[in-house]
């Protein structure tokens, strides 16, 4: 009976020795309004070791944190130059591409892990794993990826920041994150990777909610709920404004 016992429990035991992450983030809701020029978020938060005991330098632990946008269909377009014009040409469609997406580490994230779980967990920008809408070869896919992670590189929307996350006396860390005006809305997550030897020992998610508020809100809701309405409206009320500014030239 009492290996039996031994047994069926060990399973807990081994659950007991992993470390346990508690995250936390500095805002659970950012809101957007006319006056939004970007936000910082920090991430910190401690490390729980089974028995207090802290592991030996020898095998030191590292931290990588991941900040998701929702994901979003999108589609990249390349342009060629045609009798001295610009014009696009091939097109590749993405089903799932994070809109946002930064990554913070203790130390550069090649050190930390292999590339095996760099892709299983998608940690850098060359492990995301996007999904094509269509088939294309390889050197295609790699291209149009390639192309979308610079273009959101350049806006700001994917960015990486080895050693940016800090942690005391083992135990403690905090990590901050931009996030850029032209941020996207809707729910992002914050995952955070406790590593050691290359293998992830604990994983822990917090949500953020990212909304615009004020008359952008009331903006975003009209165009997404009555489209038609909203493009008739533009029109007009650029209509509107053209000849009302006519009007205003010939008087003047």
């Amino acid at each position: 009976m009492r290996r039996a016992a031994l047994v069926l429990a060990a399973p807990l035991l081994l659950a007991q020795a992993k470390p346990v992450l508690v995250p936390d983030v500095s805002q659970r809701e950012i809101r957007i309004a006319y006056s939004f020029t970007g936000a910082e978020l920090l991430l910190f938060g401690a490390i729980l070791y089974p028995g207090g005991r802290l592991p030996d330098g020898e095998h030191p632990t590292d931290l990588v944190v991941v900040v998701k946008g929702p994901v979003q269909s999108i589609t990249v377009r390349e342009k060629e130059k045609l009798a001295g014009i610009w014009v696009n040409a091939q097109a590749l469609r993405y089903r799932s591409a994070p809109s946002f997406y930064a990554i913070a580490s203790s130390r550069p994230i090649d050190r930390i892990v292999d590339d095996r779980t760099r892709a299983i967990y998608e940690l850098g920008l060359d492990s995301l794993q996007l999904s094509p809408a269509s088939s294309a070869p390889s050197p295609v896919q790699d291209r149009f990826a390639a192309g979308l992670v610079d273009l959101r590189r350049r806006a700001g929307l994917y960015y990486e920041a080895p050693n940016a996350v800090e942690i005391s006396e083992g135990v403690l860390y905090r990590a901050r994150v931009a996030i850029p005006a032209r941020v996207p809305v809707g729910r992002f997550t914050a995952e955070t990777f406790l590593i050691r030897d290359g293998k992830v020992l604990a994983a822990a998610v917090r949500e953020i909610d990212v909304q615009k508020e004020g008359f952008e809100r009331f903006v975003a809701r009209a165009a997404d709920r009555a489209s038609l309405l909203y493009g008739l409206t533009a029109v007009a009320l650029s209509v509107l404004l053209g000849w009302a500014a006519g009007r205003f030239a010939q008087r003047v």
